[in-house]
């Protein structure tokens, strides 16, 4: 069912010589990254953008100082994905370091409320009685419910990093990135980057006004947690999000950082000390994800909030719960697509062009809060658009979607161009390039499947429909090491935009078996060494050809310890024979 992908190597512009303790190797993989010199290869807090470009700051400074001045009752509304529960976290903790001592916090319950501050939730958010609202993570596309809190005599501050419509919404100040003419050079803050930088606005502020004698408080030490809110995000890591990355995790390696991030790590059972971007995206943030799936956000909030220790350890052990759950949930969901995709006759042979442009996947027993890693897990699987939807309500007539894209497709202005073409099909909806949600009635289904596949057949084109893997060349016979192994590691962070290292090359199999029912184990020739490998979720029923090109990544290998490296191989086929090797297929 999975397309074939071609494979192609990085381009590596030449670039000024570098100091002498960044390995060669690691200029090479900088390099073709865009990053020429070492202050963008590995950006400092001190390189961080200024707030002066960023439109709306200062009127949010003057707005949250006055508030504080007056002892206001200041409500923090969060979202409930991991980048809106850190931003949340990071505003009420940010706030109190800044003075505000009536700072409380509420989020809507995906199953119960729907997205971001709808006149429903104003409604309950009543009974808080507050003065100012400040929504983080969401606000920009939330029209209706900013005018129901502004009609209750509430002041709106709305920090959003997604993309506007074509009407702002009618808030006291936002800040946005995103929002027509804001100035700010990066524009892939995400929602939690957005608050923090308005935490150091509000610092600023305070600074001049005289209300903070001397430095005021180090607002760095909330930088953890805008490091797992922005990797978990998935936005592009530029300079300005690999510097905030960079610092926040150092502040967890080095045992810092709130409690509630520390008991997440350790239920993940990750070292503290060697943590990396890919642990927080693999490991922290589905954790604090699956309580907005499944459950409520609030219960990750309070994770993230508490200094309580104990209190902490409970509540990562109920989301790690409720994490599996989740994994339960969701495998189920993506075999019931996969059900529904072998009526295509779909088989492993089929060329990209013989695909459906654009999927549209749904099911009246499908959980809401899952749909999008569904719509990710078939994206991957076929390179292709994907929509999946689920019932608002079991049993409801209205759905909520959830879409994800392939890089040159950008799902929200499709979105926005179904809409423009069949005025109130959607509901609602907003996102970004690779990612976007929405509701629909029920009876517009089979409608915006064909606006929908109309709208890719004008966008996309063969070099769009097929994957392309692209590999930093190949490794030297004296890389394959642990050295390397580490200095590839601890040479990111690395994520979206700035992708982590792989390479490729022609590997003879000397034996392979299955471990875990689908996971590939390999033992792999080359240059007379013998490398483990493992393809995750590789086993497709097949015995691997006697000789394969691969791309992978170098890592430590942890679990045999000492100066073990294994590598991860992330695409495999077949090879061109080469020179005999001892092989003992299906036994290692």
């Amino acid at each position: 069912m999975r397309p074939a992908a071609r494979l192609r190597r990085r381009e590596v512009p030449a670039c000024d010589p570098w100091p002498a303790q960044v390995p060669g190797l690691l200029q090479r993989i900088y390099a073709a990254r865009g990053a020429g010199v070492l202050a963008q290869a590995r950006p400092r807090l001190a390189d961080l953008l200024p707030p002066d470009s960023m439109k709306g700051l200062d009127e949010a400074a003057a707005l949250l100082a006055d508030a504080i001045a007056a002892d206001r009752h200041i409500l923090v509304v969060g979202d409930f994905d991991c980048d809106g529960a850190t931003a949340c976290a990071v505003a009420v903790r940010g706030l109190r370091m800044l003075g505000a001592r009536r700072v409380s916090h509420a989020v809507p319950n995906r199953a119960v409320h729907g997205y971001g501050l709808s006149p429903a939730l104003v409604d309950e958010l009543a009974a808080f009685a507050p003065d100012v609202l400040v929504t983080v993570d969401h606000g920009i596309a939330c029209h209706e419910g900013i005018a129901a809190a502004r009609a209750r005599g509430w002041r709106v501050l709305v920090t959003d990093h997604h993309l506007p419509g074509a009407t702002l919404p009618p808030a006291d100040v936002i800040v946005d990135p995103n929002q027509p003419g804001c100035g700010f050079p990066s524009k892939v803050l995400a929602g939690v980057g957005v608050v923090f930088y308005v935490l150091l606005a509000l610092r600023r502020w305070l600074r001049g006004s005289g209300a903070l004698t001397g430095p005021g408080p180090d607002l760095g030490h909330l930088l953890d947690l805008v490091a797992v809110g922005t990797v978990a995000d998935l936005v592009p890591l530029d300079t300005n999000n690999r510097a905030l990355v960079a610092a926040g995790l150092r502040r967890l390696r080095a045992g810092q950082g709130c409690a509630g991030l520390h008991a997440l790590i350790e239920v993940a059972r990750r070292d503290p000390a060697s943590l990396t971007a890919g642990d927080v995206g693999y490991a922290i943030g589905p954790r604090l994800n699956a309580a907005g799936r499944l459950e409520d956000m609030a219960v990750g909030i309070e994770c993230l909030l508490t200094d309580d220790p104990a209190q902490a350890r409970a509540i990562a052990e109920s989301l790690d719960a409720i994490n599996r759950e989740r994994r339960a949930v969701q495998q189920q969901m993506v075999e019931e697509a996969e059900a529904v995709l072998s009526r295509l006759t779909l088989e492993p042979s089929t060329q990209p062009e013989s695909l459906p442009l654009a999927l549209c996947l749904h099911d009246p027993g499908w959980h809401p809060g899952v749909v999008g890693l569904v719509a990710s897990k078939i994206k991957e699987r076929l390179h292709r658009p994907v929509v999946a939807f689920a019932p608002a309500e079991p049993g409801g007539e209205v759905l909520r979607g959830s879409a994800r894209s392939v890089p040159g497709f950008h799902i929200r202005d499709a979105l926005a161009m179904v809409d423009a073409r069949h005025p109130g099909l959607i509901e609602r909806f907003g996102g970004h390039a690779m990612a976007a949600g929405l509701t629909l009635a029920l009876d517009n289904l089979a409608r915006f499947e064909a606006a929908f596949r109309a709208c890719a057949a004008e966008r996309l084109d063969d070099d769009l429909l097929r994957a392309e893997i692209l590999s930093d060349g190949e490794l030297a016979h004296h890389q394959f090491d642990r050295h390397h192994a580490e200095a590839l590691r601890d040479g990111g962070p690395w994520g979206q935009g700035f992708p982590e290292p792989q390479f490729d090359g022609e590997f003879d199999v000397l034996a392979w078996r299955v471990v875990g029912q689908q996971h590939l184990k390999l033992e792999l020739g080359v240059a007379g060494l013998r490398l483990n490998a493992i393809e995750f979720n590789g086993w497709d029923g097949r015995e691997p050809p006697p000789r394969l090109r691969i791309a992978f990544r170098l890592e430590p290998d942890d679990y045999r310890g000492g100066d073990a490296v294994q590598l991860v191989v992330t695409h495999r086929e077949a090879a061109p024979a080469g020179e005999p090797a001892d092989r003992i297929a299906g036994h290692l």
